[in-house]
């Protein structure tokens, strides 16, 4: 929760993928809120009503899990809403003539992105949840220490850019600062 509250202020994106990360873990436990409790929040540096509330706020996750039909596979609700204002903003910074920045960096990298959608097979689904989840799949390549070619790396750098503006653009939307 500490985590979450700290990227979803900083980084949208990130905080999207720890999410995505948290329900896989969430999913390693079986979404079993006394396993969560003994086996994975007594390993945070955190004060006992910080554990307290971490156990609890995972607790609500896995119940969220369950009613959404959650536990094998798919996101929540409430990240599926996020990412869906999350491409709002994306399209109207794409039809805004304010922002040529994050135009240039949507361009350079569409080729990946089509690249992407069409190696996936999930074309129906959002831009960003393609970009989302190559990022998730690269960050999983490197926690299990498995090679990232130079064409995902090249890939990911330039969606990781264009995620980067999105994420500020984020900010200064929830701030009141953006002009659109």
């Amino acid at each position: 929760m500490k985590i979450a509250k700290e990227l979803k202020d900083s980084n949208i994106a990130e905080y999207l993928l720890y999410m995505w990360q948290l329900e896989d873990t969430l999913r390693v436990y079986g979404c079993d809120p006394d396993r969560l409790r003994e086996e994975y929040v007594t390993r945070f540096d955190y004060s006992e009503e910080e554990k307290s509330q971490e156990a609890q706020w995972l607790a609500d996750l896995c119940q969220m899990m369950r009613e959404e039909g959650k536990t094998q596979q798919g996101h929540l609700q409430i990240n599926q809403g996020t990412l869906s204002l999350l491409t709002d903003l994306h399209l109207q910074l794409l039809q805004s003539t304010k922002h040529p920045f994050y135009s240039a960096a949507y361009y350079k990298a569409l080729p990946y992105i089509v690249e992407l959608r069409a190696r996936s097979g999930h074309t129906e689904s959002p831009e960003l949840e393609n970009c989302l989840e190559a990022l998730y799949g690269v960050l999983l390549l490197r926690l299990q220490h498995k090679p990232v070619s130079k064409e995902t790396q090249e890939a990911v750098a330039h969606i990781s850019h264009l995620l980067a503006l999105l994420s500020e653009a984020w900010k200064k939307e929830k701030a009141g600062e953006l002009e659109l």
